[in-house]
């Protein structure tokens, strides 16, 4: 008997890894693929080799010096919307999280629920209202604009997680700091925000990378290219036939993880109790 649940847990293991290997691969491959394509020289994917014979960083260069890249306009206007959303969505989600996690009040209940509903639709369903708004404020092909979209559209989703973090905290804290004299503000900064730090740093980093990866709202809200984020402004390197620099298109792309990589290894210690312990309570 025991023999057979040895020999049953170790299937159990090879499978496993079997997995992760597949996983690994899937994964891994068309990284490798990028990666390797942006070393090579010349431009076009057809003749790119997985092992170039002359590796080149010229790709890299290029979108560094060339007069006639817009490489680094395109990444400073994909950091800004990055940065303030990241800081916004903290900022706004908290307080709100704070206010139905704490206080009572006409709607409560209601405005959870109305939370959940959101969240089963994407901002792009209101993309004509948004445009119409937009226009109306006069913020149309603008940066502030597509940050304004991306602040209240990751609101819902946010608060909840950050709502259900909130009341894990016990309620017996508040209580004693009221006994101190403290007012909900003073609870808020004192208490609330130290215990929430791997909850806030889950938003933070989230809300970091959704400007670098979007690529739809960029193209709704954006036309002059001077404005483009990364995403949008890489596209231009392959949207047509005469554009086929898949080559610079694969260095910018790989160039993208550095600030995400940079910000996840500064909230890294954060990341892994606000991923187990958000939305646990509602």
């Amino acid at each position: 008997m025991a023999l057979q649940r040895k020999t049953k847990s170790k299937i159990e293991v090879t499978f496993m890894y079997i997995f992760i290997i597949l996983m690994f691969i899937v994964i891994g491959y068309p990284l490798v693929w990028t990666l390797m394509m942006s070393i090579n020289p010349g431009t076009n994917m057809l003749v790119t080799k997985l092992i170039p014979d002359n590796p080149t960083l010229e790709h890299y260069i290029w979108l560094f010096t060339d007069p006639a890249s817009d490489y680094l306009l395109w990444y400073k206007n994909s950091l800004i919307i990055a940065v303030l959303n990241s800081i916004g969505s903290v900022v706004i989600t908290s307080l709100i999280a704070y206010a139905f996690s704490r206080y009572k009040f006409f709607g409560r209940k209601y405005g959870l629920y109305m939370f959940l509903l959101l969240q089963m639709f994407p901002a792009l369903m209101g993309m004509v209202a948004l445009y119409i708004l937009l226009t109306t404020i006069g913020l149309v092909d603008s940066i502030w604009g597509l940050l304004l979209i991306y602040l209240g559209g990751q609101i819902p989703f946010n608060a909840w997680l950050v709502k259900g973090y909130y009341d894990t905290i016990p309620r017996e804290l508040d209580e004693a700091a009221k006994i101190d004299g403290a007012g909900h503000m003073k609870i808020f900064i004192s208490i609330m925000l130290p215990l929430a730090k791997p909850i806030l740093a889950v938003v933070a980093l989230f809300n970091f990378m959704s400007p670098f990866m979007d690529f739809l709202l960029p193209r709704i809200v954006l036309t002059d290219p001077n404005n483009y984020t990364l995403a949008l402004g890489l596209y231009s390197f392959i949207n047509d036939q005469f554009s086929t620099n898949f080559t610079r298109f694969a260095a910018g792309s790989i160039l993208i993880a550095v600030p995400i990589a940079l910000v996840f290894l500064a909230l890294q210690r954060y990341l892994i109790g606000g991923l187990t312990a958000g939305a646990t309570k509602g």
